[in-house]
């Protein structure tokens, strides 16, 4: 028992008896020697796991503290509204986040930190899990360390810790994927087939680019040996218990004449005529990853294909990177893909470093670390809300356009609120609110109920399916939409209201629907009008 020595054992008396008889089974069947090294390896798994956790930890920790700073983006206020009308499916995108903030609102209300937490530890798993892709590559602490800290600190994920989008959902079921494509090729096991398509199934009803990774995964599997999996019966289990995920939503889809394609189509035509599809290859570097990591994700993919077991990964980034870029769609669509280079990298790395003079390795491993903080410092302060005023702030808002679309909504419902209170005691009779956007339809379904206004009158996206109130009103607010389109389509116009911010920010509300209107019915019945008037946004 002297072998056993310097080895710490459990405080409790049940567990610490278990702890030693299992320890002296192995003296006396393999060998004290077989036996530290076993309990070495435990030791330090437990120590790279808690190493981990303390990275994915410091940047929820960093998220929590800052995501209640402002307010609402006008893509939360979608979803929060569509949490209201939970379906199997909704037009801007597939059923799971509106569901999973529907369940952050029973628990939080609408508590800011609380509805952003799901994001916050999606994020965090992500950072846990690339550590982990790492591990299982063959990579010590080092690979495990550098592999998370990079992907903690690309610009893109720490982007999707700050909100909770159908985007921040997405990047980790990428993530998972590419985890579980490691797990099946390393113990050469085609059960956790399994796992990829629940995780694809999953992923199908976060997003709909998950059908480009899948195109990578199936591509992958048949330029490489991985098509040997094709065959296997737990591959068509995999694919069948994907579909069952998705059928609900396919049936949904196809009672909604599949308007989510046409969505898609028109949001894609207005990406690519605005100049949004711009910039695809320069922000792979610089936003979809942390620009210093650089070398570890392209010696990762170089890696990938070199390597005859773990070749698929290679093309699981390539295929979707190429589609992408061949139908000019946003640079951030492939991002998730990065974290799998990225541990591939970072093991390669480590190798490379071991066979250098410590004074060499040393000055390496400093540059990469302090160039990973530096670039992941300076986007930090633009994308993270660290201050609520001061020089900071100014810097975040200048720089940042999303953190500009988080604020004024409050401001926005309360002077619709002083619209309505202004009305003549008629027209207050019988008065809706007509919204131009789902930012503002959000904005008034979910802040309007502590100001007494109805629900929302919206022709955009899901809205639209929600139709018009009945009786119709004969009064109109309308938030949202310009001077010509409400002139064209209503009666009796007034400008009544401004929509401003008590801030002074300018973004997108201010400068493009600054006026709140009063009016009269539409000119065409509400039949006509809803039928001709379907908005995508």
């Amino acid at each position: 028992m002297s072998e056993l020595a310097s080895f710490p054992e459990p405080k409790s008396a049940a567990v610490r008896n278990t702890y030693r008889t299992s320890i002296e089974d192995d003296c006396m069947t393999r060998g004290p020697a077989v036996v530290d090294r076993h309990v070495e390896a435990q030791v330090s798994s437990h120590r790279d796991m808690f190493m981990l956790f303390t990275i994915a930890g410091a940047m929820a920790l960093a998220h929590v503290a800052t995501n209640g700073r402002y307010g609402l983006h006008r893509d939360e206020l979608q979803t929060l509204s569509d949490a209201l009308h939970l379906e199997w499916g909704f037009v801007a995108y597939p059923p799971l986040t509106p569901a999973v903030e529907r369940v952050s609102m029973a628990l939080f209300g609408h508590w800011l930190i609380g509805l952003r937490m799901a994001a916050v530890i999606a994020q965090a798993a992500v950072i846990v899990v690339t550590g982990l892709m790492a591990r299982e590559l063959g990579g010590g602490r080092l690979a495990q360390a550098t592999a998370a800290t990079a992907a903690a600190l690309a610009p893109l994920a720490m982007f999707e810790g700050t909100e909770f989008q159908y985007t921040t959902f997405d990047y980790l079921w990428w993530v998972l994927i590419a985890y579980f494509v490691i797990l099946l090729l390393k113990r050469d096991d085609p059960r956790w087939c399994v796992a990829i398509g629940a995780t694809i199934g999953v992923g199908l009803m976060t997003k709909y680019t998950m059908a480009f990774y899948v195109a990578g995964i199936v591509g992958g599997a048949v330029l490489t040996g991985a098509r040997k999996y094709l065959a296997s019966r737990w591959f068509w289990i995999g694919i069948g218990i994907a579909f069952v995920i998705c059928v609900p939503n396919l049936v949904w889809q196809a009672q909604h004449d599949f308007v989510s394609y046409h969505f898609l189509h028109h949001i894609h035509v207005r990406d690519v005529g605005e100049g949004r599809a711009e910039g695809y290859w320069r922000d792979q570097f610089r936003i979809n990853t942390n620009l210093a990591a650089a070398p570890l994700w392209i010696g990762g993919l170089i890696c990938f294909l070199r390597s005859p077991r773990y070749r698929i990964l290679g093309w699981m980034y390539l295929i979707p990177l190429t589609i992408f870029a061949l139908t000019k769609a946003r640079f951030y669509y492939v991002g998730a893909a990065y974290p799998a280079l990225i541990a591939m990298g970072a093991t390669a790395g480590e190798r490379w470093v071991e066979g250098l003079g410590r004074r060499w390795r040393w000055a390496i491993e400093g540059a990469l670390f302090a160039g990973m903080a530096i670039c992941g410092a300076y986007f930090a302060a633009v994308i993270i809300p660290w201050a609520g005023d001061g020089p900071l702030k100014k810097f975040a808002l200048e720089n940042n356009g999303d953190l500009r679309e988080e604020i004024g909504w409050d401001d926005l419902v309360r002077e619709v609120a002083r619209v309505r209170d202004a009305l003549p005691a008629d027209e207050r009779a019988n008065y809706g609110v007509l919204v131009g956007n789902y930012g503002e339809m959000g904005a008034v379904e979910i802040l309007g109920p502590a100001y007494g206004l109805p629900r929302p009158i919206s022709l955009t996206n899901s809205g639209w399916y929600r139709g018009y109130p009945t009786p119709q009103p004969t009064t109109l607010i309308v938030v949202g939409w310009s001077h010509e389109d409400m002139e064209e389509a209503f009666t009796g116009c007034r400008v009544a209201g401004r929509n401003e911010n008590s801030l002074g920010v300018k973004n997108e509300e201010g400068r493009d629907h600054a006026d709140i209107f009063v009016c009269g019915k539409p000119k065409l019945t509400w039949p006509k009008f809803w039928e001709e008037h379907q908005r995508f946004g």
